[in-house]
């Protein structure tokens, strides 16, 4: 505060000592008048200004005071329940957060591939036929295989049954009259004949298929190798019950048989089921275009030789013999074999100086005729309980289409022709 304050007039000048002052703070200093360099300068604060951090703590001590003071004004059960609430509280918060984190983290297991049920496939009621390849009812599988031997001379013609045979085995019997033997497993025609004697190289072909032969006679070589061999036989002679003799035809050439009658007579003999290896099949495959279309295979003389067109459309072979079409007796159908072999064989006469005779066991040239093609090839037979093996020029084993097959025997090389 100032008191009595004189102030000059204009002109005169200030009495500083008739001035009073009362002044309690020090001396203003001006900074650039300050020598000391290790001086530290201190501005004022402003008035009224209190730091932020110490705000902050001012009011969190000044709760924790309140917190405290009505804690402490709270009677003991009041206490005791508010501790009771918290620690629930707190315990389902906890659980909660548990069950919150376990549903962050949960990684579901790999689900196992869920195979669909399948019911499982029916058992197979078909399977190839053990003789021809062609796909049979099982059961079928499990008959017998039975030789027939038919008659080819021309009071003979046509024959009956020969279209159901599976393999058919063509040979001179004697004077260059040719026979057949056919075997029968699947199918069961009932009507096969004209039925005819046997002959020793027919039982060798046979004797590979397990079969049991029906005849009527045979050869002494013959009828005595059926003895020594155990060959089943059913002859004609013993068992007449399962031959009849036809009207329509003269004797010899008028006995004819059955499938069901002879597998009845092989049941009552006791034969059973034939235990064989047939010849190996493949699926067929025709050639486009056919190089074979036309065969020419010569045996004994032109009544007997026999031609096949091969047929593109079924994949098979008619049959022509002595210049007709060889047809069946019944069904006035033409012979149609899938696959057609001529085995070049050497023949001979047999120890009776009156039957032909054929080297059956041995090996030798062989053409197979198949899917419009033609293999040059082979044929082996090492006993005759073997069966024939027919190979290609680099000795691999041929496989022959689903069908019948009909080999026909003949003497030379020479014999077998074929064009396009």
């Amino acid at each position: 505060m100032v008191n009595d304050i004189k102030i000059p007039n204009r002109g005169e000048s200030a009495d500083t000592e008739n001035i009073k002052e009362d002044i309690s703070e020090p001396d203003f200093v001006p900074p650039e008048q300050i020598t000391d360099e290790n001086a530290v300068v201190v501005m004022p604060k402003k008035a009224g200004t209190v730091p932020s951090n110490i705000k902050k703590q001012s009011k969190i001590k000044n709760t924790l005071i309140d917190i405290k003071l009505w804690w402490k004004d709270r009677s003991k059960k009041q206490k005791i329940l508010i501790i009771l609430i918290a620690a629930v509280m707190l315990g389902l918060l906890g659980f909660g957060g548990f069950k919150l984190y376990k549903k962050l983290t949960y990684k579901a297991p790999p689900q196992a591939t869920q195979k669909a049920e399948v019911a499982p496939a029916p058992p197979p009621t078909t399977e190839p036929s053990k003789l021809t390849g062609v796909e049979i009812p099982i059961e079928l599988n499990k008959l017998s295989v039975t030789g027939i031997m038919i008659e080819n001379s021309p009071d003979a013609r046509p024959q009956a049954g020969l279209n159901d045979a599976g393999v058919v085995f063509e040979a001179i019997a004697e004077g260059g009259i040719t026979r057949f033997l056919t075997l029968f497993h699947e199918s069961q025609p009932d009507y096969i004949g004209p039925v005819r004697s046997v002959r020793p190289y027919y039982l060798s072909w046979l004797h590979a298929f397990d079969a049991a032969v029906a005849h009527a006679g045979g050869s002494p070589v013959a009828l005595a190798k059926i003895q020594s061999d155990g060959i089943k036989d059913l002859d004609h002679g013993a068992n007449g019950g399962a031959f009849q003799r036809v009207s329509n035809r003269y004797a010899p050439h008028n006995l004819y048989t059955s499938r069901a009658k002879l597998l009845e007579a092989e049941k009552s003999r006791g034969f059973g089921e034939s235990n064989f290896t047939g010849f190996p099949r493949k699926a067929e495959k025709p050639l486009v275009p056919a190089i074979a279309k036309a065969i020419d295979i010569k045996i004994s003389s032109p009544l007997y030789n026999v031609h096949y067109d091969y047929d593109s459309a079924t994949n098979s072979y008619l049959r022509s013999m002595g210049g007709q079409p060889h047809i069946d007796e019944r069904s006035g159908q033409r012979l149609a074999p899938k696959v057609v072999i001529a085995l070049v064989i050497s023949q001979g006469i047999d120890p009776d100086h009156i039957h032909t005779s054929y080297q059956t066991i041995g090996s030798g040239k062989a053409y197979i005729f198949q899917d419009g093609d033609v293999i040059d090839g082979t044929w082996s037979k090492a006993g005759d309980k073997d069966q024939i093996v027919f190979g290609d020029a680099s000795g691999a084993p041929i496989k022959l289409n689903p069908g019948q097959t009909w080999i026909t025997m003949t003497g030379i090389a020479t014999n077998v022709g074929y064009r396009p």
